[in-house]
């Protein structure tokens, strides 16, 4: 049960623990709650700072908790550290390992994903942010109309030499032709701004996001 904070928690001794990812204690603070007034209660509290719903399960001494998400169309239960990176629940979780992990930090755009079809870095989104939300990955993009042409012009102008970095590049691609159909150079640069390539093909991607446009 979620309650909200009236003053500042005292930390009881005796009851920290630690979860990965999250420092997660046991604390007595007061609360407030709207048929039994204001009491001491147990409760949940983050290194975010924010009450949250107890933890389902303990596995090897870490707290994990239930989470559904919409993957590629499929509803899935994932028992993970509520913030565990999307990137580690789609990949080691789910078997998903076409979405890549390139930098942890969100600035090489190689785990992008497309969240309620915006492109997102899974690797910095949180699990528990998730929530209702449609996920699209690399693995069924190409099943949408504007995913196909995207995959059809990369092996035309013959994109890929490593190819690391692709999925996440047909992704943000994706989501620039699906909201601006007709994109201007700049428009190209603006959008694949985030996504960095090692192997230097941006000219090629740059024409083969104006080959799908035009197709």
């Amino acid at each position: 049960m979620l309650m909200a904070f009236d003053g500042d928690p005292d930390t009881v001794p005796g009851e920290r623990a630690s979860a990965t990812g999250a420092e997660t204690v046991g604390i007595r603070a007061r609360c407030t709650h709207q048929s039994q007034g204001i009491g001491d209660t147990i409760v949940q509290w983050t290194r975010l700072h924010r009450a949250v719903a107890l933890p389902t399960t303990m596995v090897k001494g870490r707290y994990t908790m239930a989470f559904s998400i919409k993957v590629n169309g499929q509803t899935h239960s994932v028992d993970v550290d509520n913030d565990t990176p999307l990137l580690w629940v789609l990949r080691d979780v789910l078997g998903m390992t076409g979405t890549k992990f390139g930098c942890g930090l969100a600035l090489c755009g190689a785990c992008t994903v497309h969240v309620d079809g915006v492109a997102t870095r899974s690797c910095v989104t949180p699990v528990d942010s998730i929530g209702p939300s449609e996920i699209v990955t690399i693995e069924t993009i190409g099943a949408t109309t504007v995913g196909a042409k995207i995959q059809k012009a990369w092996l035309d102008r013959e994109v890929v030499q490593c190819g690391y970095c692709q999925s996440g590049q047909i992704m943000s691609a994706a989501e620039l032709l699906t909201t601006n159909p007709n994109p201007t150079d700049a428009d190209i640069d603006n959008a694949m701004s985030g996504n960095i390539c090692r192997c230097g093909t941006y000219a090629r991607i740059r024409e083969a996001i104006k080959q799908a446009a035009a197709s």
